[in-house]
């Protein structure tokens, strides 16, 4: 049955075991240097804001595999009085248009041509700026220390790394960078980057004037020039970090906010919008009715996504419509509780990823997320810089007159999100997230009905198996759910998968940090190398 009060289920029925972390300060992240970093701040007299910047700066240098200094980056925080949510991604070469795409079948993957403006330097100087306590170079001297003295590669990081120079080592900059010796670094071997140590500083020293408008926005624009791309120094310099707001949804006794669009934390709205209209927390959290109905509303919540999610500026359905409580009714009311259902998109009327999540004794949560998309994105490096840049660009769509349709200066449909849920008076509750390209908004979900609905503890949550729609009737599992669970899911029609292999690749990493009382309870992913501190 669902929980509705503060009370938790502190059991860990599932394979890791792990522990909850508790304090009155918590860091969570995917990475334990970056956890680090971000304690140093808290413990140095910053604060939550501080702490999450140091971490995403830590992550660029120790999970390049995930993100980079040419990465974009989302936030939702909560400052002690209200909620802000961040929008740093970035928008296309003012270049690109269709015709530049024109003999495709889609957008590419690779290469200067899906490459959009980076936004996550913007991210951390305007959280910095607005919320943070500490000087911006203190903050940035973890991830320098790590990129100029060298850090440890971990074994996940490691088999990242490996399959990324496998795909990208072709790409300019790329060998450079990332393959000292003409190959991945092995687990266990010290990598070092003199020139992101330099970058980072430059970036730190100057706000991030010298990403956008100086020395270091020449040479990204001076480089994509050489070799074909559209980017300029124009781009760059026009390139701004909105303050966005919230979209948000009503679950149970908590209210649950996402970013708005361009990114898919909008499905995840949806879909829990849907569960509310049918009541889907009358049973266990692992029951195969409880799942089965999970799966069928992020299958309707996607559909709709995939046709309608776009730079907000550009979409053709607002998003208010995609949320109004009688259009997700009716979208409630097509799912069948027996069988599986491959459903199209509706329409309403009308009227490789890095999260954390870190938290303080003031009061203050941050949520945040920066990604280079697949893994190390674009595989462009500018030389001497270390400067890996994103993928972003291949999330627009070529089908003319689509809201998402490539286009000049427009951002494009986003898979980073973080979450954040607040209880229905008004008080911050949850800071949270799941990493992993489209299963960000499904993990939203699953972490949302497991702690919000059903009262698991963080780290239960997390540990817990999870389910991936993968299109029609497909459905991905961990290896964990019941056997009885799968063979209904089975029976009712679903196309069942169980993936055994490493997590991370397939079913992403989450980082959730709950407010309990006067402290805090945190998970961290054992998917990755996900560690949460306290003090």
């Amino acid at each position: 049955m669902s929980r509705l009060d503060n009370s938790l289920d502190w059991t860990q029925p599932y394979a890791s075991a792990r522990s909850a972390v508790l304090g009155r300060n918590v860091v969570s992240t995917s990475h334990p240097l970056a956890a680090q970093a971000g304690l140093r701040m808290l413990l140095a007299g910053g604060n939550a804001v501080d702490a999450a910047v140091a971490a995403a700066m830590t992550l660029t240098v120790v999970e390049p595999t995930g993100c980079g200094i040419g990465s974009d980056a989302f936030a939702i925080l909560w400052d002690g009085q209200q909620l802000h949510g961040l929008n740093a991604s970035g928008r296309s070469p003012a270049a690109w248009s269709a015709d530049r795409y024109a003999g495709r079948t889609a957008m590419p993957d690779a290469g200067w041509d899906a490459v959009t403006v980076p936004g996550a330097v913007s991210a951390w100087v305007e959280l910095s700026r607005r919320f943070g306590k500490l000087p911006l170079a203190q903050v940035a001297a973890p991830a320098i220390g790590y990129a100029r003295d060298g850090f440890p590669v971990s074994p996940i990081i490691a088999t990242l790394w490996a399959m990324g120079g496998q795909r990208l080592g072709g790409q300019p900059g790329f060998a450079e960078c990332f393959l000292p010796e003409g190959r991945a670094p092995r687990a266990g071997e010290l990598f070092r980057s003199e020139a992101h140590a330099r970058t980072l500083e430059a970036i730190a020293d100057t706000q991030g004037e010298a990403f956008y408008r100086g020395p270091l926005a020449e040479k990204i624009a001076a480089f994509a020039k050489a070799h074909g791309g559209a980017m300029t120094e124009s781009d760059l310099g026009e390139h701004r970090a909105d303050w966005c707001g919230t979209l948000s949804q009503r679950f149970g006794q908590s209210v649950v906010h996402e970013i708005p669009p361009n990114g898919q934390g909008i499905a995840a709205l949806m879909a829990l919008g849907m569960l509310e209209a049918l009541g889907a927390d009358d049973l266990p959290i692992d029951h195969v009715d409880t799942v089965h109905l999970q799966i069928e509303a992020m299958k309707l919540a996607l559909a709709d996504l995939h046709r309608h999610n776009a730079d907000i500026d550009h979409m053709q359905v607002p998003p208010q419509a995609l949320l109004d409580p009688a259009y997700l009714a009716e979208r409630a009311a097509l799912i069948d509780r027996q069988q599986a259902g491959d459903p199209g998109h509706g329409s309403p009327r009308p009227g490789g990823t890095v999260y954390l999540s870190c938290a303080d004794a003031s009061g203050m949560m941050v949520s945040f997320i920066q990604s280079n998309y697949m893994g190390f994105g674009s595989g462009v490096v500018v030389p001497g810089t270390g400067i890996s840049l994103q993928n972003r660009g291949h999330g627009f769509v070529l089908e003319p007159g689509h809201a998402n349709q490539v286009g000049p200066r427009k951002r494009p449909s986003h898979t980073i999100v973080p979450a954040f849920a607040m209880n229905a008076d008004g008080t911050p509750q949850m800071s949270f997230g799941v990493m992993g390209g489209p299963m960000q908004s499904q993990g939203h979900v699953q972490m949302a009905m497991r702690v919000l609905r059903h009262g698991q503890n963080p780290q239960a949550a997390v540990d817990a198996p999870r389910w991936r729609v993968t299109g029609g009737r497909g459905v991905a599992l961990e290896p964990g759910f019941a056997p009885e669970v799968v063979a209904e899911l089975q029976r009712r029609g679903h196309q069942v998968t169980i993936e055994t292999g490493s997590g991370v690749f397939a079913f992403g990493g989450a980082q959730l940090v709950l407010r309990h009382g006067q402290h805090y309870v945190a998970g961290s992913d054992p998917r990755k190398d996900g560690q949460a501190v306290t003090f």
